[in-house]
């Protein structure tokens, strides 16, 4: 179980030991189920969190993207491309959500 899990996460983690291995298989099975590679996979991930509106969940993919090597811009991009399907207010907050994240990472 990760330490950098959200306080409440870590908490169910914890409590529920066997809950929490199962989702963390479940996620290397799906990752390993098909021909994507890590980068493309977390951009997915991304894609599908800026979706689902989940600023959450953006800040955790955004982090562990930069963590990973991935390019902010290439973030950004993904944000971008929501604009025709998600409509301009979802992609504005999915930008503002990335560069919470990013404006942090390059201030250390």
């Amino acid at each position: 179980m990760s330490s950098k899990l959200p306080a409440r996460a870590r908490d169910v983690a914890r409590r529920h030991r066997g809950v929490w291995d199962a989702y963390e298989r479940l996620g290397i099975a799906c990752a390993e189920a098909g021909p994507l590679d890590a980068d493309t996979r977390r951009l997915v991930k991304l894609a599908l969190a800026i979706g689902r509106g989940a600023e959450g969940a953006v800040h955790s993919h955004v982090r562990r993207a930069v963590a990973e090597g991935i390019a902010p811009d290439r973030l950004r991009h993904v944000a971008l491309l929501a604009v025709p399907t998600l409509g301009f207010p979802a992609s504005v907050a999915a930008l503002t959500w990335i560069d919470d994240i990013v404006a942090r990472r390059t201030r250390r």
